[in-house]
């Protein structure tokens, strides 16, 4: 019998909705929540994710600025462009979107960002706060994740879960949101020696490895939870997942498609990131 779809796309319709009245008791209060997006240079993959961000923004009610420069436009620039942002009281939220082109450090570009308008999460201190287990902005990939398990009711607590991947955008903060919900994590990683006999042992799979088909029904245990968070073109150029769906789906109890899975909820997790920002402003 196949698992049954985790549909992405549902539930970050659902959590729209709730950000639209979120956003609405916000601007009673005179408050209208604002994200700023940086693009630098014309990668296409880029351009297209900024338009599906303002496009999502203008959904649920938030105020989007998009700041496009040139390709070859110093770091100096750059910072001072953030800096600004920092101290605009209409801006709850800065994305600076990756990859920066190879004169500008991403490193200095993230730290610039001011901790509280962090809303992809990957500032040093917002990292630390994760660590420690304090309330703090969460990388968008791996809340979203969580967000999906929580909506299909899937307790945590004691489960093997295992991340192939260690990113920090997904892969380390997904584990560390995993060991919050009490479940007993292992990482794995493209040095990991036999990797099927690890994830056979998983009662939830999260991959975010970023190879076409990898994850094949020897890898999965028979009802585990599997979440694909692979975003690549097979040999054909067709959009697809880590895992191959079609084979892995009738091991798993509830699967998570490529495209419709984990994709809608990442920018549904900047928009809730940026909403909790002018909500955190709100109270100063």
């Amino acid at each position: 019998m196949a698992g049954q779809i985790i549909d992405g796309k549902a539930i970050a319709g659902k959590k729209r909705e709730e950000l639209k009245q979120a956003v609405e008791e916000l601007k009673a209060k005179g408050i209208t929540p604002g994200l700023a997006v940086i693009l630098v240079g014309d990668d296409p993959a880029s351009q297209t994710y900024v338009r599906n961000k303002q496009r999502a923004c203008k959904e649920v009610g938030i105020y989007s600025l998009l700041l496009k420069y040139e390709e070859n436009i110093t770091e100096e620039f750059l910072l001072a462009r953030i800096k600004e942002l920092n101290e605009n009281k209409e801006i709850h939220g800065i994305l600076v979107q990756l990859p920066l082109p190879n004169q500008i450090n991403p490193k200095v570009v993230i730290e610039a960002i001011h901790p509280d308008k962090d809303v992809d999460g990957f500032h040093p201190l917002n990292v630390g706060k994760l660590l420690t287990g304090e309330d703090t902005f969460v990388p968008c990939t791996p809340l979203g994740i969580i967000e999906m398990l929580k909506e299909i009711h899937i307790d945590l607590t004691g489960k093997h879960a295992v991340v192939i991947g260690r990113s920090n955008i997904v892969g380390k903060p997904m584990g560390q949101l995993l060991l919050g919900e009490n479940a007993t994590v292992t990482y794995c990683h493209s040095k990991t020696v036999d990797l099927p006999s690890i994830t056979r042992q998983a009662d939830v799979l999260v991959s975010a490895i970023g190879q076409a088909n990898r994850i094949t029904a020897d890898y999965v245990k028979e009802g585990a939870v599997v979440i694909d968070v692979g975003m690549n073109r097979n040999e054909e150029g067709k959009l697809c997942g880590d895992v191959l769906y079609d084979e892995v789906k009738n091991k798993a109890s509830y699967i998570t498609p490529v495209p419709g899975g984990v994709g809608p909820m990442t920018i549904t997790m900047l928009l809730a990131n940026t909403v909790k920002a002018a909500m955190k402003y709100t109270a100063k």
